[in-house]
């Protein structure tokens, strides 16, 4: 059901917060034309809305460099098939990079983007707190839960699933989990809801860092889930949590082989997912390449990975939905080392979508990766006058490294002592003290180099 999987690299596992590029990922049109009517940046008036209709909020956590918030914005927001749910909730829409919607954020952790929470505005209680992409049929299913646990009265799996969504929900990961798994363990095989379950349990125990868990339970489950979607991103949610097992665990290798199969598998071309789904399995395979020491076939996937993407650009109905693939087509062209292949979309993207800071941020860093300094520097720039939040700390942070490269180690202080001055500005939620701290280390290291 999610498109985690990218979601994952940045925290460790898989990626939307970071990738491989360090690159930032594009700024999406907001649901100005979506079926659904979303409330923008304003939670107050979205939860009084929804107490004074009686009905539950619905929330997209989502952020402008999050390929798969994007994806999700181009190709399942915009579906007129959610029409028909406008009134089941009162929906709103938070870009996690504004300072003003950091109160959220402490109330309502977010570790991967996108997220969505179903809350219970009586009580300020999230009901579902769900990571990741799903199609408009995974998205109807995620409403009917929701739902459910607002009323209550759910019986058997379902009541479970509900009560590991709330747990979940709450931050308590590995109660989760273990509720989830009894879910899965007590219902029927053909329990339209497996899918759902099993991707929600993988989660909570990586949350959990419950990381071999996580990996044998995918194997162990996966027979039982039908070629789907939720299908190929629980197995590359497996893989990943097997990648982070101890290598000096019994049967880790084959642990991870099986699961590199089944991903395989499961994202087979005859099998219907959305394009940015495929596109995160692919990018934890490259990763399980990488991690075996197979540098051949790590380039052998991330071409197939290209070659994908480059197809799946060249159908997308508008600039918005094409720079939907931006960040991974970077991605792979940084594993083939062939960064030219994807510098004149990225050239593209810029032009038309001037409001966007992500792709000069983009640029910024494949100039620099290239020798063109003094574009990188102009590009940076580009990218600084449209930023803001935590995302800015980034791109401060690679405007560093374009002056290191020039030789230009005042500049490069300076720019970094900016970066620390405007992380002291935003909220722990936005400017998290591993980011602060990762600040600090690389300034102190340019301060000491001659």
């Amino acid at each position: 059901m999610r498109s985690l999987l990218s979601s994952l690299l940045a925290v460790g596992l898989l990626a939307c917060t970071a990738t491989r590029t360090s690159a930032v990922s594009e700024t999406p049109a907001a649901h100005a034309k979506a079926p659904l009517p979303f409330i923008e940046d304003d939670y107050s008036r979205a939860l009084s809305e929804a107490k004074s209709r009686g009905l539950p909020l619905f929330v997209d956590t989502w952020a402008p460099w999050c390929h798969t918030c994007r994806s999700m914005r181009a190709y399942v927001f915009t579906d007129e098939a959610l029409a028909p749910h406008a009134g089941r909730f009162v929906w709103l829409e938070l870009n996690t990079d504004l300072p003003g919607n950091a109160g959220f954020l402490e109330k309502y952790p977010v570790e991967f983007w996108p997220t969505f929470f179903i809350i219970d505005p009586r009580e300020e209680k999230a009901l579902v707190r769900f990571a990741g992409s799903a199609t408009v049929a995974q998205l109807e299913r995620l409403f009917e839960d929701g739902e459910r646990a607002y009323r209550g009265g759910a019986q058997g799996p379902e009541a479970l699933l509900a009560r590991g969504d709330a747990l979940y929900g709450e931050g308590k990961a590995a109660e989760a989990a273990d509720v989830f798994a009894q879910a899965l363990a007590g219902a029927p095989a053909d329990w339209s809801r497996r899918g759902r379950a099993l991707e929600s349990l993988l989660m909570a125990q990586y949350g959990a860092k419950r990381h071999e868990a996580c990996a044998r339970t995918a194997l162990a489950e996966l027979p039982r889930v039908p070629p789907s979607p939720s299908r190929a991103n629980a197995a590359g949610l497996g893989l990943s949590c097997s990648l982070s097992v101890a290598g000096d665990v019994p049967d880790v290798k084959q642990l991870r082989a099986s699961l590199e199969a089944v991903a395989r598998e499961a994202i087979a071309p005859d099998i219907a997912m959305p394009a940015d789904d495929r596109s995160g399995v692919f990018e934890v395979l490259v990763g399980a390449r990488e991690s075996a020491g197979d540098e051949a076939g790590a380039k052998t996937v991330a071409g197939q990975w290209l070659t994908f993407l480059e197809g799946e650009a060249a159908k997308a109905p508008n600039p918005d939905a094409r720079s939907v693939f931006d960040s991974h087509r970077m991605s792979a062209a940084l594993v083939l080392g062939d960064l030219m292949r994807v510098v004149p979309a990225i050239e593209q993207s810029e032009k038309d979508l001037p409001d966007d800071y992500n792709p000069p941020a983009r640029l910024a860093n494949l100039y620099r990766r290239l020798g063109r300094l003094d574009d990188a520097l102009a590009a940076s720039g580009r990218a600084l006058e449209k930023v803001q939040g935590g995302r800015r700390l980034r791109v401060l942070s690679e405007r560093a490294d374009i002056h290191v490269a020039r030789g230009e180690k005042d500049a490069a202080v300076r720019t970094l002592e900016d970066a620390l001055a405007y992380a002291k500005t935003l909220s722990g939620v936005q400017a998290s003290p591993r980011q602060v701290a990762a600040l600090e280390k690389k300034l102190a290291d340019v301060k000491a180099k001659p």
